[in-house]
């Protein structure tokens, strides 16, 4: 199954961080699978990068397009089929940029990567151990 990357296991991933667990690693660099990065992760990095919550060596759009290119992971666009399922989803998460995702891997059947627990709560397929 493809693979849809949350943002902080993108951030995890193009740093080497010890966060994004071995499976998850793995997975993720699994030359069968296709590996996505949604626009959504991109305007997230940008609001953080741009309040401080983020430092990063140079502006975002630049940063993550270029660590997403060198890493072989492909761009999700977000459409209205996706953005649909989000009147479908039980509020169990507060945070929109996660809440997008979920809608995402859920209109194009993609395994979300992601280490959050609320997540978890959402009927889409995850992947972290």
């Amino acid at each position: 199954m493809n693979l849809l990357l949350d943002t902080a296991v993108f951030l995890w991933l193009i740093a080497g961080d010890e966060r994004l667990t071995e499976p998850a690693r793995s997975a993720v660099l699994d030359p069968e699978r296709r590996v996505w990065l949604s626009v959504v992760s991109l305007w997230e990095i940008g609001v953080k990068q741009k309040t401080g919550r983020l430092a990063l060596p140079r502006a975002a759009w630049s940063y993550v397009t270029t660590a997403r290119e060198q890493h072989g992971i492909e761009s999700l666009a977000l459409t209205e089929p996706a953005v649909g399922h989000l009147a479908k989803l039980p509020e169990v998460h507060r945070d929109p940029f996660d809440r997008m995702l979920v809608c995402q891997a859920i209109e194009h059947d993609l395994l979300l990567v992601t280490n959050d627990p609320v997540v978890h709560e959402y009927p889409v397929k995850t992947l972290w151990s």
